[in-house]
């Protein structure tokens, strides 16, 4: 087995290093692929230093069984007929591909039958917010098909990379500092504040992020439900929040949801109100399921619920999703280890 990842220097790259040795990845050979800026330098990758090395047009990826790409939708657009070339499954976690029709969109919990068939050799990581949203909606739509969501995300700084973590960081000390505020990740100032844009508006009114998560869910979930987000970048360092309600075919209680969410796949139930238990994104951080709490019944329709979730962004929400769907290849023995 002979793996690949592609955008090693930027914080998704770093975690898949994490999340490939975490999990004990079944590998006999990992090759990095970087920028002018980044290749040259080295890894350290379960004892041993790896280069990386610069992405071209070239054979690198002769003989590559997984290449993980996290090097933006630009990148992967231009490389990917060179990484899929002799035969890799690129697992894409850029935009680039997810709602491309012989392009599967997966996650593991929800549709992992779909990464089977892949006419073009891609398969698509979904939008963070998106991908542990389905995750708690699958425990749901065991019960009742789901006919509409509205979510309101809490999302992190962590969601535009390694640089605007740094750069919440900087702002808090300079807040506290009384020196002006650095902005040049975000379109404002973040610490202390709340932004209510996350990418750029469509013609609509909604922005691309939650356009995502209207197209994203619909394709993942082969369902005809409407979701409307409302995406706010939050002072958190790491781990994305979700407020959401959902609407089914015929009501759920609350005994019924919490049941479903204690037994779904990669759901940690954290729901005793009384105790004060419930999901943040400080004690998420780092971890592998999604987090769900606050589950109620909607007051405003005998139909909905509503409940409270929270994922890590960088690992399932990007890295860890990534390697489940390898995983899931293996263990079907669509690609042998």
């Amino acid at each position: 087995m002979k793996v690949a990842i592609v955008g090693v220097s930027g914080a998704v790259g770093q975690e898949f290093l994490r999340v490939l040795d975490e999990r004990n990845f079944p590998m006999d050979e990992l090759v990095l692929f970087g920028s002018t800026r980044s290749a040259g330098t080295t890894y350290t990758f379960r004892g041993k230093q790896i280069e990386v090395k610069l992405l071209q047009h070239n054979d690198d990826f002769r003989g590559v069984d997984i290449a993980f790409a996290s090097a933006g939708a630009g990148t992967s657009k231009e490389f990917a007929d060179t990484i899929t070339k002799y035969g890799a499954v690129m697992i894409d976690n850029s935009s680039a591909f997810r709602m491309e029709d012989d392009v599967p969109l997966v996650v593991p919990e929800v549709n992992p039958a779909d990464a089977l068939e892949r006419p073009r050799g891609i398969i698509a990581n979904p939008n963070c917010t998106t991908i542990q949203m389905v995750v708690a909606l699958k425990a749901i739509e065991g019960l009742s098909h789901i006919r509409t969501v509205h979510v309101s995300t809490y999302q992190a700084a962590s969601g535009a990379g390694a640089a605007a973590m740094d750069e919440l960081y900087e702002q808090y000390r300079q807040v506290l500092a009384g020196e002006a505020v650095t902005v040049e990740k975000f379109f404002y100032q973040l610490a202390f504040n709340l932004i209510p844009q996350i990418d750029v508006f469509t013609d609509n009114g909604y922005t691309k992020e939650e356009m995502k998560m209207y197209n994203e869910t619909r394709k993942i979930m082969h369902s005809d439900v409407k979701v409307s987000a409302t995406c706010v970048r939050v002072p958190a360092l790491r781990a994305h929040s979700e407020s959401v309600w959902v609407e089914t075919e015929r009501p759920v209680t609350v005994e019924e949801a919490r049941e479903a969410f204690a037994k779904g796949e990669g759901l940690v139930l954290e729901d005793d109100p009384a105790a004060k238990d419930y999901p943040m994104p400080l004690f998420v951080a780092g971890k592998d399921p999604v987090y769900v709490g606050r589950i109620r019944e909607d007051l405003t329709n005998p139909n909905g619920l509503t409940f409270w979730i929270v994922g890590d962004q960088i690992k399932k929400g990007a890295a860890l999703n990534a390697v489940q769907i390898a995983e899931y290849l293996i263990k079907v023995g669509d690609i042998k280890a």
